[in-house]
C-alpha cells in the first residue's frame, strides 16, 4: 500500500448492530498506511446511551455532518465515505443532503437507497429495537462466509439492537445530485456481474446503481462483513478508492470491475 500520507479524511461506517469497534481491523492496517480514518457509531448503536431506542435516521444523519464538521471536511475538501450494510441508509441521506462533501462513496457489500426504501415497513410501533438474530436465522438473510467462531463470539457479545425508529423510517430524498458522487461499490457475497445485471434490470435492492455517474466495481469475495473476514484486503480497497483521482466526465461503462484475491 502507499504510504504518502495525501490521503483524505476517511469516514467508516459500519451497519446494523454495529459501532465503530467493527471497524477496528481494518484501522489497524489504514493507520500503519498513514490514511486519516475514523470510524464512528451511529445514534442508536452506543450501549452506553439510555436513550438510543429512539434514535433516527435523522439522528444518524446528524451525527455524520458533526463529524464532517469537527474533520474540518468542505466542498473544498470533501471525505471518502464508507458504508456497510444497513449504513447505507443514512449514508444515502448525506448524499442527498450534502453531497458537496463526499469525495467518494464506498458502499461495502451495500449501495444506495431509493426514495421512499424503508428497512423493515412491518415492524410493529411498540417494538423499540431489534436484537442481533440468531445465527442460523441471520445466515438466511446475509453471508456468515469467512467468519470464525471466535468472530461470531464477539459479534454476539458486541452487537447493539438496531432502533426500531431507524428501521422503520422512509428514506426521502430529493437530490439528483447525489448520483454523481463518485462511487466505489465493493460486492462481496453477491458477485458484481449479478449486482449489475440486478441494477440494469431494476431490481428494486440495486435499481440507484444504474443511476450511479461514476462507478467503479470491486470484487472482494467472501460474505457480508469482509471488515473481519478479508479486512487487510477491504483496506486496501478503501486506501486506493480514497487516493482515486475524481472523475472530469460521465463514466458509465463496467470497465473499472475488478477481482481482490
Amino acid at each position: 500500500m502507499n504510504t504518502q500520507n495525501d490521503t483524505p479524511t476517511i469516514i467508516l461506517i459500519a451497519g446494523h448492530w454495529l459501532g465503530a469497534w467493527a471497524w477496528d481491523d481494518v484501522l489497524g492496517h489504514l493507520d500503519a498506511d498513514r490514511s486519516r480514518a475514523v470510524a464512528i457509531t451511529l445514534p442508536g448503536l452506543d450501549e452506553a446511551d439510555p436513550e438510543r431506542s429512539s434514535r433516527t435516521l435523522d439522528d444518524q444523519v446528524a451525527a455524520i455532518t458533526e463529524v464532517l464538521a469537527r474533520r474540518d471536511v468542505s466542498a473544498d475538501d470533501p471525505a471518502v465515505v464508507v458504508a456497510h450494510s444497513g449504513a447505507n441508509a443514512p449514508v444515502s441521506l448525506l448524499l442527498d443532503r450534502h453531497p458537496e462533501l463526499v469525495r467518494r462513496v464506498v458502499w461495502v457489500d451495500s449501495g444506495p437507497l431509493a426514495s421512499g426504501t424503508v428497512f423493515a415497513p412491518d415492524l410493529p410501533e411498540d417494538v423499540a429495537e431489534l436484537p442481533l438474530p440468531a445465527f442460523d436465522v441471520l445466515s438466511q438473510q446475509a453471508s456468515l462466509d469467512g467468519l470464525s467462531a471466535e468472530v461470531l463470539d464477539r459479534f454476539r457479545a458486541r452487537a447493539v439492537p438496531e432502533p426500531g425508529p431507524v428501521l422503520r423510517q422512509a428514506v426521502e430524498l430529493t437530490n439528483d445530485a447525489r448520483a454523481a458522487v463518485p462511487t466505489t461499490l465493493v460486492c462481496c457475497s453477491i458477485p458484481s456481474a449479478q449486482v449489475l445485471d440486478l441494477a440494469r434490470g431494476g431490481h428494486p435492492m440495486f435499481a440507484e446503481v444504474a443511476g450511479l455517474e461514476t462507478v467503479e466495481v470491486v470484487d472482494l469475495p467472501t460474505g457480508h462483513w469482509p471488515m473481519w473476514s478479508r479486512a487487510g484486503e477491504l483496506a486496501e480497497v478503501i486506501h486506493s478508492a480514497a487516493l482515486a483521482p475524481r472523475p472530469n466526465g460521465r463514466d458509465r461503462s463496467d470497465a473499472g470491475t475488478r477481482q481482490v484475491g
